[in-house]
């Protein structure tokens, strides 16, 4: 596709339907592109109906009426008509009178259509002090206005990295507070990589089932073990993925597991959650008499309004569409309960014929339960020689998963780790680091498997090697 006469891949173009990041400073956002769709982000509406046909990146002002204008030309820091500094701050008092414009002028700017580089030049212009402030107090006087006024949104094709930004700074509870930098230790120890087996466990929201799939490239498989009814995927459907992504994703309920080592978990049950075989033969045979009562009364109806008496009998007519109505309404839902059952059944015979022969290639798991019976159990579908990573905000846990895995055997190069980021700003005569940080980024554990059929019966005794013993003999013969 040609833009601006250079042909672009149409990756990074958007489009009517994308998933994509919207960002505002230090704040991110995902939403889904849909045209006459108003969009809310900090605290200001719009519609993305001009972001169609423009590139990922582009940066877009929000004029009025909600609609979007694309900003070419920066407009400059500092005003370019300022040039007086003062050489420090200390005679400057901040007691709120230094600003000549009150809100209702400043509303009243707004009215008028003045843009939010305009009212920061009137801010500046109608402030006694700004002049008597250094460079630097300038600047972030400018800035921290702009922020405020200047309505700037960028339009960013969703990521891992920003998506993990996105979430540990409005809702880190959500992923457990995990951060980016952890999550990319998480994939680099886990040797996360396209046409790999990795079985994902995960109640981080979808957000490291989503980064594994990122790096799979859409080859390969990954199982994603859920508890509960169902599994979650709110971050995995922000990254928008194509079709043939989710075709490798498969999903296995973390309550069959047991079953499915044991080898009781035949081909009925797998399509079976939380109702039994009793329950499952009268939900098909509740459908099958709701089918034929109802084709039972159509033929009478049709053969009461073929005869003469049936005109007799139109008061009755509208209850008896209104009962035949509700027992469609209740046939269809029967039948696509029915219908979701089967598919159900067929993802889970799909999982289960993926984790029968146990020779995945790499376990993941992140979450909020207790890591340590669900890795002891997982660890059993994981193939020799594969590594495996746990991650956990707290510590303890990640210990007795440690200790345990020694008693067990099985596995080697046990890694117990924290991940350490500090932020950085890096400016001019003030680089330092930043005040406000993640004070940690939670704890990994990683390891590599084995084969453990020696050590199956636990923990031995190592024998002294051949010719040590020879050696010892001939001694004690002499």
């Amino acid at each position: 596709m040609a833009n601006n006469g250079e042909l672009v891949d149409e990756r990074f173009i958007i489009k009517d339907g994308d998933f994509v990041v919207l960002q505002r400073g230090d704040v991110y956002k995902a939403v889904q592109i849909q045209k006459k769709r108003k969009v809310i982000f900090e605290k200001q509406w719009f519609f993305l109906d001009n972001a169609v046909g423009e590139l990922y990146g582009s940066t877009f002002e929000v004029a009025s009426g909600g609609s979007l204008q694309p900003r070419k030309s920066k407009h400059p820091e500092i005003p370019a008509e300022v040039k007086e500094s003062g050489m420090d701050n200390r005679n400057i008092v901040d007691d709120g009178r230094s600003q000549k414009l009150t809100r209702d002028d400043i509303e009243t700017l707004k009215e008028q259509g003045l843009k939010g580089q305009e009212i920061v030049q009137q801010l500046v212009e109608n402030s006694t002090t700004f002049r008597d402030k250094t460079e630097f107090a300038q600047e972030k006087y400018i800035k921290k206005k702009k922020k405020k006024y200047e309505n700037i949104i960028t339009i960013l094709k969703p990521s891992t990295r920003i998506l993990a930004l996105m979430y540990h700074g409005r809702e880190p509870g959500k992923i457990c507070h995990l951060r980016y930098d952890t999550l990319a230790q998480m994939l680099t120890l886990g040797n996360i990589h396209a046409g790999s087996k990795v079985i994902v466990f995960e109640t981080c929201a979808g957000l490291v089932l989503g980064a594994v799939m990122e790096r799979m490239g859409g080859y390969g498989s990954v199982i994603q073990m859920y508890p509960g009814g169902g599994p979650t995927r709110a971050a995995t459907d922000s990254f928008g993925f194509p079709e043939h992504f989710h075709r490798t994703l498969h999903e296995f309920p973390l309550c069959k597991v047991k079953a499915l080592l044991a080898g009781t978990l035949s081909p009925d049950e797998e399509g079976k959650d939380s109702v039994d075989g009793p329950a499952a033969e009268h939900l098909d045979t509740t459908a099958g008499q709701l089918a034929s009562s109802a084709n039972e009364q159509r033929k009478e109806r049709d053969a009461e309004d073929s005869s003469p008496e049936g005109m007799e009998s139109s008061s009755v007519e509208p209850e008896d569409r209104d009962k035949e109505e509700r027992e469609r309404r209740k046939e269809n839902k029967a039948q696509e309960k029915k219908v979701k059952m089967e598919e159900k059944r067929k993802k889970l015979s799909a999982a289960a014929a993926l984790l029968q022969g146990r020779n995945a290639d790499g376990l993941v798991v992140a979450s909020r339960f207790h890591p340590c019976p669900v890795l002891l159990t997982l660890l059993r579908f994981v193939a020799p020689s594969r590594p495996f990573v746990v991650y956990c905000q707290y510590r303890e846990p990640l210990i007795e998963c440690y200790s345990k895995l020694r008693e067990q055997g099985g596995v080697i190069n046990l890694r117990l780790s924290e991940t350490w980021l500090r932020h950085y700003q890096v400016l001019p005569n003030r680089t330092h680091p930043v005040l406000l940080m993640s004070g940690g980024g939670g704890y990994i554990l990683s390891g590599t498997t084995i084969d453990d059929s020696a050590s199956a019966s636990g923990p031995q005794k190592a024998e002294e090697p051949a010719p040590k013993r020879i050696k010892l003999q001939e001694t004690n013969s002499v």
